[in-house]
């Protein structure tokens, strides 16, 4: 119940977040943003390009997917004054956008995220403002910006809002990191081709934290109305996101990965295998994130004995598994994770590896002369018919031969359970908020 693969795999792959857009903002009555076909942009990770060897690669991988399971983890928890804490959201994130505000345009880079929906940058005059690498956005010379009037929706649908020179904002993340400023109006053209008009963002001019200094800005792809999907006339995104194959060179690491919107977005099954699709489930308490319903999981031929209440979404919004483009690997609940490492334990023939060098709970160690391993079968069993994802080898094992080690890229969660980047890569991962569906469809990122 296993098989091989090459041990050039080095899966230090990365979390996700995403893209993003907005709403129409000159009246209060409209918004939804027309588009009149979707569109593709390719994502950069934040470490492309950085001549990281393949483990300082995977270090600095897991550094950020503690952090952001931290932060995901207070957010999903039950907590007693839940006022306050619906004003928090994940913020951060693995991969940045480009993309141009204004008329002329003026690009820059974002932080895409799926588990917050405020798209914002930093605008001039700034009271306080991080360093970035493109020039800080001048509203004053575009012709296309305007403010967002106070009676808008979207100003309504912020958790911090007041009413001064228009809608003025405050947003808060789980890293302390704050932005504030004025909800405005603009046209974004993204793929330096396709330009939308009167998109509702976030004019920051006053910016604090660390946690956004790798772009210009952040945006969001959550489920709250704040964001580009829920303002699309087409609420539909995917997502593609290649795998870091680093080789004993280090490999190529400025591989692009992929985002489409709108029509673009759809279905379209292809040669590498089939089509697993699962309901989207709704948290009134975390409405930005993607929750799914996992049933169980199978490692080799065992069914694990893990009862599905280890994954449920409790009545005080705690609980449940979402899929996350921002984390790094797959977070389970504690037990659920305790029998997963036991059963690689029991069914890899290899000794373990104590170590903890790695920041990975599992790890093994490799014979010297090894040229590739076997490994068992790993399925996620989601809710739905047929629904039941059987993962690839590199997708849950990530195999070092110059450590000398190959590790079970999970961990364990004292909250939500979260389902990582390094699992969803080379998928086309669907989300329709139409038909409130997420399905997985086997692609070679790399080559779209």
């Amino acid at each position: 119940m296993g098989f091989s693969f090459p041990l050039k795999f080095v899966i230090v792959i990365v979390a996700v977040s995403i893209l993003l857009v907005l709403p129409p903002v000159n009246s209060t009555s409209r918004n939804a943003i027309k588009l009149s076909r979707g569109f593709q942009v390719r994502l950069r990770h934040v470490d492309s390009g950085g001549n990281f060897t393949k483990f300082e690669r995977l270090q600095r991988a897991m550094k950020r997917g503690r952090h952001r399971l931290h932060r995901l983890s207070v957010l999903g928890a039950a907590a007693e004054d839940d006022d306050v804490k619906s004003q928090i959201h994940s913020g951060s994130g693995e991969f940045l956008m480009e993309l141009s505000i204004g008329t002329p345009p003026s690009p820059f880079e974002a932080i895409l995220d799926t588990g917050s929906d405020l798209i914002w940058t930093q605008c001039k005059p700034c009271r306080q403002c991080f360093a970035q690498k493109s020039p800080i956005f001048d509203p004053v010379k575009s012709s296309s910006f305007s403010k967002l009037p106070c009676g808008n929706k979207l100003c309504a649908a912020l958790p911090m809002s007041s009413c001064g020179e228009g809608c003025e904002y405050t947003y808060a993340y789980g890293d302390y990191s704050t932005t504030q400023g004025t909800m405005a109006s603009e046209t974004f053209t993204f793929d330096n081709k396709v330009s939308v008009r009167n998109v509702a963002f976030g004019c920051g001019d006053d910016n604090e934290g660390t946690g956004f200094s790798q772009g210009a800005g952040l945006v969001g792809l959550g489920r709250g109305p704040l964001s580009l999907v829920s303002q699309l006339t087409e609420p539909k995104f995917s997502y593609c996101l290649t795998a870091i194959d680093g080789g004993d060179s280090g490999g190529d690491t400025t591989a692009k990965s992929t985002l489409l919107m709108g029509s673009l977005a759809g279905i379209k099954p292809g040669k590498y295998g089939k089509v697993v699709t699962t309901a989207l489930v709704k948290n009134p308490l975390q409405p930005s994130f993607y929750y799914i319903t996992l049933k169980g999981i199978t490692v080799g031929g065992t069914r694990l004995p893990i009862p599905e209440s280890s994954f449920k979404l409790d009545s005080d919004g705690s609980g449940g598994m979402i899929i996350d483009s921002g984390t790094t690997i797959t977070y389970l609940e504690g037990k659920a994770f305790e029998a997963v490492k036991k059963e690689f334990v029991n069914q890899m023939d290899l000794p373990v590896d104590d170590s903890g060098s790695t920041g990975l709970d599992l790890c093994f160690t490799l014979p010297a002369d090894a040229e590739d391993i076997t490994v068992p079968k790993m399925i996620f069993h989601f809710d739905g018919d047929d629904a039941d994802l059987d993962l690839p080898g590199e997708n849950y094992i990530i195999a070092d031969k110059s450590s000398g080690m190959a590790c079970l890229a999970m961990g364990s969660s004292s909250a939500m359970s979260i389902f990582g980047n390094v699992q969803q890569q080379n998928m086309m991962v669907v989300h329709d908020l139409t038909k409130e569906t997420l399905s997985f469809v086997p692609t070679q990122c790399d080559q779209l």
